[in-house]
Parts: C-alpha cells; structure tokens; sequence
C-alpha cells in the first residue's frame, strides 16, 4: 500500500510528493528518544538511517578504529605494499601518475606526502585534460618508465592496458590504486588494488581512491612497524582523504563516514600549508564541513585540472613552502572564477539544446562544438539536478567528442557507459556508478546516446514523476535553536547516500524578498511563537520562487534542512529552503 503523502502534500509547488516517517518509525523514534535521551528530532532522523537505539551512541560517534577495513581485504594489497615498500628501502626512482581531479590530486598528495617524511622524493605526473585526456597513455608511461623503477596509478589505470604493457615492457613495475569499474580483464599490472574489481566481493565499493590509497599506507606502516620501523603519521593525512571523499560524491557510509568526520577535525587544525592557502582564498571564515569541501575547496583544486595546468592542485595539496602555497592558491582561485564563466555559457547552451531534445527522456544529454573539456562534467551535474534524469555533456572537436556524465540514485551510469564501449560505440568509457566519461567519434554520437539512453531506461530512468522528497519529521520554528543544529550535526557529516536531515514546518505565515538575481529569503512563523529565517538558493530558476513572492496572506507549508549561519559574528538558526507546499 502507498504510503499516504506528509502533511497531505502529493504535489508540492515543486511538483515532488512528500514522505514522511511511517507510523512505526514514529514509533521506534518515541521508544529511542526514552531509552537514550536524545531529542526526539534526531531520534527520527537515526531511525529514517536504520540505526536501532543501542547502536545510537556508536553511530554518533564513528570509530576509525572500529570502522577501518584490513587493507588485506582488497586483492593484491600485499604485494602493492611490498612493492612499494621495497622500492623505498632501495631507494628506487618513483614516480606518481594521477588522474587531474580532486581525488586524483588528494591521492597523490598522500604518496608524496608518505615517501618524503620517509625522506624519498616522487615524481608527479598529471595528464593533461585535453591533450592527454584521462588515464595513462602510451607515450607518458613509456617516458617515465625510461627514468622510474616504479610507477604508482592513482584514481586510473584499472581499463589502461596498452599504456601499462608499455611501461612494463620498458621494465618498469606498474600499481594501479583506483576504484573505477573494472572489466573483464586487469591490465598487466604488478598489482591492481581497485574495490571495484569484478572479482571482489563489492563491500568496500564506496570507496574512493584516496581512501584505497590510504589502506595501502596503513597497510605499508603495518609492515614496516613489523620490521620494528616507524611510519608516517596517517591520521593527520585524513584532511587528504576527507576532501577527496566528498569531493568525488562518494557514499558517506560505512567507513567513510569515519574519515570524513576524523578528517574535517584535523583540517580544523589548519596544518596543511596549501589547504590553509587555499581556505584563506576561498574566505573560509567557518570550521570545515562537507559542504565547504564539496563547494568550496573541490572546485578550487579541481581547477587547474580544468582549464589550467593539471598539476596545480597536486602540488598545492603538497607544497610545504608557504610563499608558493599562497601563489598556487590565488591562481587556482583566478582559474575557477575563469571555469564558473566558460561554465555558464556552455550550461545555456547546452540546457537550450536538452529541451529542444525533449528533458522527459531516460536520458537528457547535449553535445557542442568547441565545449571545454574541462566543463562537460560540471554541467552535466547541473542538467542532472535540473531534470532529475542521468546527463550526459559532450565537447565536439575535429570529429571527436569527449564528454562527462552524471548519474541519480538507483541508476549505473558507469556500467552502461562500459557497456558501449565494450559493444564499439564509444571510443572508449567507463566511471562509477553516479559519473563516468566517454570517448565518442561525431558520427556515432547520435547512435550511442540513443543505446545509452535505452539501457538506462531498463534502470528505471526517467520514470514518471520527480523524486519524492523524504523528510525526517515535523517540527515548530521555537523548537529549530542552536542546540537542535548541533545535535543533529552528531548524525553526519551528510553527503552522498547520507543527506542531511529534513524537516517540515507546517502552515506557516511568509514574508519573502528576492536576492540578487534567483534567490530568495524569507521569514517565517506560525503566528504565536518566533520567528525563523530561511533561504532558498535559485528560487527563481523554477517556480517556488515566484509562488512564496507572490503568496500574499496564504499559509505555506516549508520544508528544508536546517543550518547555523554565521554573519558579522553573529550565528543564527536558518532553514535552508528545499520546497514548499500550499496549507
């Protein structure tokens, strides 16, 4: 039977259908809420996780210790640390080849970061985006295997085979630490560490592939303390591993949870030279949270990689002199004001092309001539929250098209985009299942997007209405204080596959102003008790913007997640504005 709608809402000025908690997990909440004594609130928002009430106080507070995996678990671990290993006691040339994103560049931070405390220098290598594109190639491999005994493949080269049988035919050993989706066959590798292996068992595939390189050091430090040596501190490389967590939209569950939240406390120590750069630039003025690796630093070192030099934000991470930490930053922070514009025309043009095509599709993609490589991915992001169906942006030169996809819950992209390239309709493809890349000749364009668009409608793709918003209870504005914030925040950190809790405020009285060009802020009350502030960032890129401006006297149900907000000095209670409802 079909859950009966929250607060009576089935269309939503969204168009969405609200889910609240069911009658027994009202139930469960009331009973957690007397056993633990945590706020009913939070109660609801464990329950709506699974978290039964004699696991609450372990979920409020995650242990690394408890929640970190034998690195052994994962295939060919123990000869990627013994071969790493080795090459540092005899101090063999290594050199470092990552991919030009964030968990790329965070990846091999770590390696660099690991071996120079240990008083060994890497080389790092980044590809560059558009002369290179992703992953290792033939003519790179073969010139570092001329120089280097080992090569380490990070965030790449689990589906490179010919570039790595190069370098192994030059006499370089070759490891690859990923975590894309691998094929039938692995390359001919010394040792491929990847959770996403078709012969593993898929219990660590959230991770990303900071976080596999992270096990393979703790892995290496096990060994060495075995030998009566001391590693590297890894807990203070956490930062590292954190950003790229959230960064690369990776689920936070499990284990991740735990090295975001033991990250962001060691970023809060501010140790890092070129994370402390790059937060000053940013105007960071509050403790790290996901929100301000996902939107405020990711973006930052992700865009040299972009539209600049693909090292820039390896190094930065990296970098131990303060003078070049801050000149790093402020090129990187020029670079992604440059992306955020060459973003914008290419996210006009190519959402005008997806309606002509028609945005009910399984599929709403866009291909353009002389697209920036270095944006495809990002807009893609943009028509995928814009339509709620799997995007895919495509950049068009000399008959070549190299584009970027972005996938929603419940739909592999990165198996589909596998799949067409396994069938020959891509070039070449693969990723994850929320994103992946693609290869593609301008004449087959038309022919893979249509298969592409077919496999991922047997996914369920582009069924029926918008997703149901799904809310964590309901609540009163005198209710929503500082200490409810912050107890709430003992849930996350939230991210991919753990959003934020949500909450409704029923029938309330609005008073609504616009701010700048689509935003929109409110005040809101039920009339007898405070006052609470609200914001709802691109309310008028659709129609809640327009239906609260223009509401009058008529009561609205809210409904969002709550946050503090720091201004002048002065922290307030906000709602973060996600939808509304007519009372």
């Amino acid at each position: 039977m079909t859950q009966r709608a929250f607060l009576n809402v089935d269309a939503s000025l969204t168009g969405r259908r609200w889910i609240g908690p069911t009658a027994e997990e009202d139930r469960l909440a009331e009973a957690m809420a007397q056993q633990t004594r945590l706020p009913l609130a939070l109660c609801h928002t464990l329950v709506r996780r699974g978290v039964a009430p004699q696991d609450a106080a372990a979920y409020l507070a995650p242990s690394l210790r408890d929640l970190l995996p034998d690195p052994l678990t994962l295939r060919d671990m123990g000869p990627a640390a013994a071969r790493f290993l080795q090459a540092l006691k005899s101090r063999e040339t290594i050199a470092v080849f990552a991919d030009y994103d964030v968990d790329g560049g965070t990846s091999a931070a770590l390696l660099i970061t690991w071996l120079r405390a240990m008083g060994h220098r890497a080389t790092l290598y980044i590809p560059d985006r558009i002369d290179e594109g992703y992953g290792p190639n033939i003519p790179a491999m073969e010139a570092l295997a001329a120089t280097h005994r080992l090569i380490l493949c990070v965030d790449c080269g689990t589906l490179s085979h010919d570039p790595i049988a190069a370098a192994v035919a030059k006499g370089a050993d070759v490891v690859v630490l990923d975590h894309h989706l691998g094929g039938e066959r692995l390359p001919p590798a010394l040792a491929v560490v990847n959770p996403n292996r078709q012969d593993e068992d898929g219990s660590l595939a959230h991770l990303c592939a900071a976080s596999v390189v992270f096990l393979m050091l703790v892995e290496a430090n096990r060994q060495m303390r075995a030998e009566g040596v001391q590693g590297p501190d890894l807990m203070a490389m956490l930062d590292l591993v954190a950003l790229a967590t959230v960064a690369d939209v990776a689920p936070l569950i499990g284990v991740n949870r735990a090295l975001v939240r033991q990250g962001l406390k060691v970023m809060a120590r501010r140790e890092r030279v070129g994370l402390r750069a790059l937060a000053d630039v940013a105007r960071m003025d509050q403790a790290p949270n996901t929100h301000a690796l996902g939107f405020l630093l990711g973006p930052r070192v992700n865009a040299g990689g972009r539209i600049g030099a693909a090292d820039l934000g390896a190094r930065l991470l990296c970098c131990e002199s303060e003078a070049e930490a801050q000149a790093l930053a402020a090129r990187l922070d020029e670079l992604n004001t440059e992306r955020r514009e060459i973003e914008m025309r290419v996210r006009d043009e190519a959402l005008a092309q997806a309606e002509a095509r028609g945005l009910d599709a399984p599929l709403v993609w866009a291909a353009g001539q002389g697209w920036h490589p270095g944006v495809v991915g990002i807009v893609a992001s943009r028509l995928k929250e814009a339509t709620n169906r799997p995007a895919v942006v495509i950049g068009l030169e000399q008959g070549m098209g190299k584009g970027s996809g972005r996938s929603v819950s419940g739909v592999d992209l990165g198996a589909s985009v596998h799949r067409l390239a396994a069938e020959g309709l891509l070039v070449k493809g693969g990723g994850h299942r929320m994103a992946a890349g693609l290869t593609v000749e301008e004449g087959k364009l038309e022919a893979a997007m249509a298969r592409l668009s077919d496999l991922l409608a047997r996914q369920g793709a582009g069924a029926g209405r918008p997703a149901d918003l799904k809310l964590d209870g309901l609540l009163m504005p005198g209710a929503a204080d500082r200490a409810l914030v912050e107890r709430l925040e003992e849930a996350g950190p939230f991210g991919a596959s753990s959003p934020a809790p949500r909450f409704a405020f029923a029938a309330m009285s609005v008073r609504a102003r616009r701010v700048g060009e689509t935003h929109l802020r409110l005040s809101f009350s039920d009339g007898s008790g405070p006052t609470l502030e609200a914001m709802a960032f691109g309310a008028f890129d659709g129609p809640l913007g327009p239906a609260l401006m223009e509401g009058g006297h008529q009561r609205f149900h809210l409904a969002g997640r709550l946050e503090l907000n720091t201004w002048n000095g002065s922290t307030k209670v906000q709602l973060r504005l996600e939808d509304a409802a007519r009372a």
